[in-house]
């Protein structure tokens, strides 16, 4: 295990400021410990562990990784389960922590102030198949959980006892959670996210979104302006107004890759994201987007109006053969490839990089409404993890190559979040 110092480039771009080596297989989770330079890793390999900095601990545990003055993270404390650890959830008020493993159980444990114990409190008989997601509420004393099983669960966490489940129609993949008004969002392995109203022993189903093409992979929760962000494996990010209800109002594509972790940065109208192949992207918010049209059907061009291949009436009256039916990203006419021949990057409606547009809407755009209002940066591994320190500006990103890399956010995100932090 090492950790490697960057110094602050010019540019701006993430900084890496510490990589974490010696987890013997996938990375599954890793958090922050606020106002410690430390991490909490959960891993395939059974093990939670944590990490940080300050005067060395005795023994070789692993757990916390703790940061020592030479400026390595070594492990603090680790505790081996029976079953690989495949999510996790860390409360840092009251330092307990909530482990999912790939039997379905949750292990509950608390952590001591000087993060060289880790005690267990009790297990959790959630799931039936792999947890998926994790969350502690502490006021209602619930820890809210999804899985492979195809449910959402609630336990007490003072007796140890279910409180609900409900079922859906695939893997429940993700999930985010309103502290306040008790409501649940949970994304699945069909592309749908539900949106649910958890009582003491039951609950009730508000709405669906459906908008992806492909599983959900990732969501976030901004309770200030009520907004859902979701990302999947189509590649794209999608940000629902819930507060608004207007639904689905805005499509984010950048990405090359299934988009893994997403994390709305409130103070300065940012989104940051991560996909599977290292890219990580950060998304200007704060100005006025532009909503991407619903694709429009049609028999026939809505340009030329030439028929197409399944509409035989026209084809047999005008004696032309059908052609294939294409949509315009920009204005969602149904266009064939004719009057489709230009593509265009159009990122106030999302687009970050070239799609198909007709002809028309081409001339239309003009070369400021193709300036980028993202930037996108090179994590140099595979993440399937991402979580934030906002009040720091730090992340820490992790995959299946097994290794946890610290970053420095501030360059671009913004140093007014940088309250206190200095790179070592």
């Amino acid at each position: 295990m090492a950790a490697e110092i960057h110094s602050r480039p010019q540019s701006s771009r993430p900084v890496l400021l510490s990589k974490v080596e010696g987890h013997q297989d996938v990375v599954s989770a890793a958090l922050l410990i606020p106002k410690e330079d430390g991490v909490i890793t959960a891993s395939e390999d059974r093990q939670a562990k944590a990490t940080g900095r300050g005067p060395a601990r005795g023994g070789a545990a692993r757990g916390v990784w703790l940061k020592r003055d030479s400026g390595q993270y070594w492990p603090s404390i680790y505790h081996t389960m029976s079953s690989p650890c495949s999510a996790m959830a860390y409360h840092h008020d009251s330092r307990r922590i909530f482990v999912g493993q790939d039997n379905g159980a949750i292990m509950e444990f608390h952590i001591s102030e000087d993060f060289n114990k880790m005690n267990f409190v009790k297990t959790y008989p959630a799931h039936q198949n792999r947890v998926s997601a994790i969350t502690f509420c502490l006021t209602s004393e619930w820890v809210i959980s999804t899985g492979h099983d195809k449910c959402i669960s609630w336990m007490c966490t003072r007796s140890g006892t279910m409180l609900g489940r409900h079922y859906f129609t695939s893997w429940a993949s993700c999930l985010q959670y309103d502290y306040e008004t008790q409501h649940a969002f949970v994304g699945d392995y069909s592309g749908q996210i539900t949106l649910l109203k958890l009582e003491q022993n039951t609950c009730s189903v508000i709405t669906t979104l459906k908008g992806h093409e492909g599983s959900i992979t990732s969501l976030w929760w901004d309770p200030v302006q009520r907004l859902l962000f979701s990302g999947a494996s189509d590649h794209s990010i999608i940000m629902w107004d819930i507060g608004g209800r207007k639904g689905r109002t805005l499509l984010l594509q950048g990405h090359h890759d299934k988009v893994q972790a997403i994390c709305y940065i409130q103070l300065t109208r940012q989104l940051v994201s991560c996909s599977a192949d290292g890219g990580i992207a950060v998304w200007n918010m704060d100005i006025s987007r532009e909503e991407a049209p619903q694709w429009l059907e049609s028999d026939s061009c809505q340009k030329c109006e030439q028929p197409f291949f399944w509409n035989i009436k026209q084809m047999w009256d005008t004696k032309t053969l059908g052609l294939r039916q294409h949509h315009c990203r920009k204005c969602g006419q149904a266009v064939c490839g004719k009057c489709s021949t230009k593509r265009s990057s159009y990122p106030i409606m999302g687009f970050e990089f070239q799609v198909r547009v007709c002809d028309s809407c081409f001339e239309s755009i003009k070369d400021e409404d193709r300036t980028s209002l993202a930037t996108f940066h090179e994590g140099k591994h595979n993440i399937s993890h991402m979580s934030m320190d906002i009040s720091r500006g730090l992340m820490v990103t992790c995959g299946s190559d097994r290794i946890v890399k610290i970053w420095d956010m501030t360059p671009v995100v913004g140093c007014s979040l940088a309250t206190g932090f200095s790179s070592h």
